[in-house]
């Protein structure tokens, strides 16, 4: 009789175990909490502890300045705290080890979070020292530096958990169609920021495309959470092709709003000669421009999840046939392998 360790094993080890049980079982094996220095000594770590206090040195050089009536502001401000507080959590749970026991593909989840990090201390620092610094505003260009360091921290981050021996990054979050449905929930956000009640109020087209961007960035919140947690695999479903229809769909919804924004937007409307920094108009033509953006994205999406779904699983059943034809040649007798090759070249065209 196999004990219960040995039985756990056994379940995580083999192919026919859903993802998730496999990272469950792995949790409940995993080892008590304890302390791993190496958590904070190897070069990751030693990023992500820079990347804490130097978000941290960001807020706080804002919030000594005052609170500004601002998305741009908001978002900037939600940028640093963001990328300070998981950064921070992510140090803890490495360090006490508790990561071992948390039912998600961890070295995943901390690649992804680092991409989301590196773009949005991207877009933060792009976008407040365009609205919020001048020639006197020392703290502002401060923050700005420093959430440029922040960016070149975080860019440093992908690139050596991206360098991680083949094998390592095995999960959705570290793949192509991951990184796509991070972009297009990224991109979202930032037509959220520069969207307002009263550029579509009025209108049901421009409602419309509220309602796309809006359910579209629900749905790849929904599929990045379900991926990430490995609940896949308990779909009675292929959820494979269920993400196909998806993105087919939200990349045709982007499409209309890609077309209909600019025009019940612009139409009629031309900038005004006194338009600010914050000017509404301007507003208009971020949500727009954006638009267009994730309207690629999804279309590229689309395409890529097709071509992994029903093709790229062709070529794979196809090449293990190969192998496993070349490798019963090589065992067969001499005197056998003529009447072998005529046998395979008559059935090989039904394979399938």
């Amino acid at each position: 009789m196999y004990c219960s360790c040995q039985l756990k094993e056994e379940l995580c080890s083999s192919p026919q175990t859903p993802g998730g049980v496999r990272v469950a079982l792995r949790s409940l094996s995993a080892p008590m909490v304890g302390v791993d220095l190496r958590a904070l000594t190897q070069p990751v770590g030693i990023i992500r502890i820079t990347a804490a206090i130097l978000t941290c040195l960001c807020f706080s050089l804002v919030a000594t300045m005052g609170y500004f009536s601002s998305p741009y502001w908001a978002w900037s401000m939600f940028t640093w705290c963001f990328c300070f507080f998981f950064t921070l959590v992510i140090l803890i749970l490495e360090f006490t080890t508790v990561n071992a026991r948390i039912p998600v593909a961890w070295e995943d989840f901390t690649t992804a979070f680092a991409m989301l990090a590196c773009l949005m201390c991207l877009s933060a620092s792009i976008i407040y020292p365009v609205f919020f610094t001048c020639q006197i505003c020392h703290r502002e260009i401060g923050a700005s530096v420093v959430s440029w360091v922040c960016f070149g921290i975080y860019a440093g981050e992908v690139a050596l958990t991206r360098l991680r021996p083949s094998g390592q990054n095995s999960g959705f979050l570290s793949t192509l169609p991951g990184v796509m449905k991070m972009l297009e929930a990224f991109f979202a956000c930032l037509i959220f920021t520069s969207l307002e009640t009263s550029q579509f109020s009025g209108s049901p087209e421009l409602q419309w495309c509220v309602a796309v961007y809006c359910l579209c960035f629900i749905f790849a919140i929904l599929i990045i959470l379900l991926s990430a947690g490995r609940l896949t695999s308990f779909f009675p479903f292929s959820f494979d092709k269920i993400v196909i229809v998806y993105n087919i769909l939200a990349a045709v919804m982007y499409m209309t709003a890609m077309v209909i924004w600019p025009l019940y937007s612009f139409r009629g409307n031309k900038r005004p000669i006194a338009c600010g920094a914050l000017c509404f108009w301007d507003k208009l033509l971020v949500v727009t421009f954006m638009a267009i953006i994730n309207a690629i994205v999804y279309t590229l999406d689309s395409a890529y999840s097709i071509y992994l779904v029903f093709f790229a699983s062709r070529d794979d059943v196809a090449g293990r046939d190969g192998e496993l034809e070349e490798s019963t040649l090589a065992s067969d007798p001499p005197s056998t392998l003529p009447h072998r090759q005529k046998v395979l070249s008559h059935f090989g065209d039904q394979r399938y």
